[in-house]
């Protein structure tokens, strides 16, 4: 029987790697019908070599090395592929080479420099610059991520996929030390090793992260950099390991209030103090009065003109249309996001009898799910942080998510909100189902043994 099942995971192996290089190689996100089939049999794939896993029993087990060493080689296959599913790659090779060449990414509009003398010593030609996807935009990226921009640039700085390949391989490095990291945090739990590869197999994070060149993965790496390291008694690297990951992506910084409820007012404050200043320290050699206003306003913009495979938001946005007759970004999304801070706070300080993984995991779904704009390769940090709870729905909307790419398929881009309510359906559906009767998803702790509440900290 366990050789019969090793044949197979041999085969769907062997299938998902010709499936991987057919999405990264060759197919353009236009072409929907290929793409989800593909993303399906994935899916199909993972779902068969995780199945053993999908649960926190059996806690003693050893990694399987097999599946282990598969989740790596399925990230190294994409390692020269030119992303196919998202653009915002060119925005990264844009910043980089400016910043390669001695000049500050965040003072510079694209369409300003688009023939300017800086752009012809930095290698910004037109052909980058149709390649963009926000060029009446500054950018929004931190800095750690725009020093990675700049070191891809610098060591490739006129070959396209050479600046590609530098980009992905800190990506590549980061889900590597997350795996490590991973089996080494479910260990000390006293859970089962093998739950980390609901993470490392999971095709979307693959797809998304390692294929599309998506820094999520350098800020899930320092997450859980900054929870060993707490759990290890050194609290402040662990502040400056949050620090790392907020200046990757900001969304980290919502964490910060659960330091506080976990490390109590005195040493939760000073934690906070500690990842805000070396935070700071890192925006330092960009600064200018120029880089916050730029920086606001692009943030300003992107909740209140972006908007992109929503859920609450397009239900708010549909009332509006009704009620006013036109639509209600900027008044919508300013109140979404008090909400979502009101709410954040909630789950941090009242929710008391939960583990602060399922806390973390509750932080993400309220911010995702009251999002103006939510990308597949957002569902990635929920995907990650369900590995150390009892709950699966991440991973159901990891498998539907890649629904919003049917937008691209016509010229100009045209949303199928009937798709979009089927994703969010579904995955409301399934989550409600385990918040209510959690036998469905998992055997119960005391059949198993094992606690079902995630990570106790």
């Amino acid at each position: 029987m366990i050789q019969t099942r090793f044949s197979v995971n041999w085969l769907v192996a062997i299938a998902s790697a010709a499936a991987y290089c057919m999405l990264a190689y060759t197919v353009p996100r236009q072409n929907f019908g290929l793409l989800f089939m593909l993303m399906l049999a994935l899916f199909f794939g993972y779902g068969f070599l995780v199945m053993p896993y999908r649960f926190t029993g059996a806690r003693r087990q050893k990694p399987d090395e097999f599946l282990f060493t598969l989740a790596v080689l399925f990230r190294l296959l994409l390692l020269f592929a030119i992303p196919c599913l998202s653009d915002d790659v060119y925005r990264f090779i844009w910043d980089g080479r400016l910043l390669a060449n001695g000049y500050n990414p965040y003072l510079y509009l694209p369409r300003q420099l688009l023939n300017s003398p800086i752009a012809l010593e930095a290698g910004l030609n037109k052909s980058l610059f149709q390649q963009l996807n926000s060029p009446d935009y500054f950018t929004i990226y931190p800095p750690l991520n725009q020093a990675m921009f700049g070191l891809a640039a610098y060591l490739a700085p006129t070959s396209l996929l050479g600046t590609v390949v530098g980009l992905r391989m800190p990506i590549i490095l980061s889900e590597i030390g997350s795996l490590w990291l991973m089996t080494t945090l479910l260990r000390r739990l006293d859970l089962n090793p093998n739950l980390a590869l609901l993470y490392g197999l999971n095709p979307l994070v693959i797809i998304e992260l390692s294929g599309n060149v998506h820094y999520e993965a350098v800020v899930i790496f320092f997450c859980l950099l900054a929870v060993w390291w707490l759990l290890s008694g050194r609290m402040v690297a662990s502040a400056i390991a949050l620090s790392l990951a907020i200046a990757t992506k900001l969304v980290p910084m919502l964490f910060i209030p659960l330091a506080i409820r976990v490390l109590g007012w005195r040493r939760g404050i000073l934690y906070g103090v500690v990842a805000g200043l070396c935070t700071i320290a890192l925006f330092l050699p960009f600064a200018s009065i120029e880089l916050v206003r730029h920086i606001f306003s692009s943030i300003n913009l992107y909740f209140q003109k972006f908007e992109f495979n929503a859920s609450v938001y397009y239900v708010l946005r549909a009332i509006g249309y009704w009620v006013r007759g036109y639509n209600t970004i900027e008044f919508v999304g300013f109140w979404l996001s008090v909400v979502t801070t009101l709410s954040i706070l909630w789950i941090t300080f009242r929710w008391r009898n939960v583990s602060p993984a399922i806390q973390i995991l509750g932080i993400l779904s309220i911010y995702f799910g009251f999002a103006t704009t939510v990308h597949p390769w957002y569902a990635t940090t929920l995907v990650a942080a369900a590995v150390f709870t009892r709950f699966r729905y991440p991973l159901v909307w990891s498998a539907l998510i890649p629904l919003s790419y049917a937008t691209y398929q016509t010229t100009p881009y045209q949303e199928n909100l009937w798709l979009t309510a089927v994703e969010y359906g579904v995955v409301l559906l399934v989550a409600i189902l385990e918040i209510r009767v959690p036998r469905l998803v998992e055997p119960n702790e005391k059949a198993t043994g094992v606690p079902t509440d995630g990570l106790h900290l």
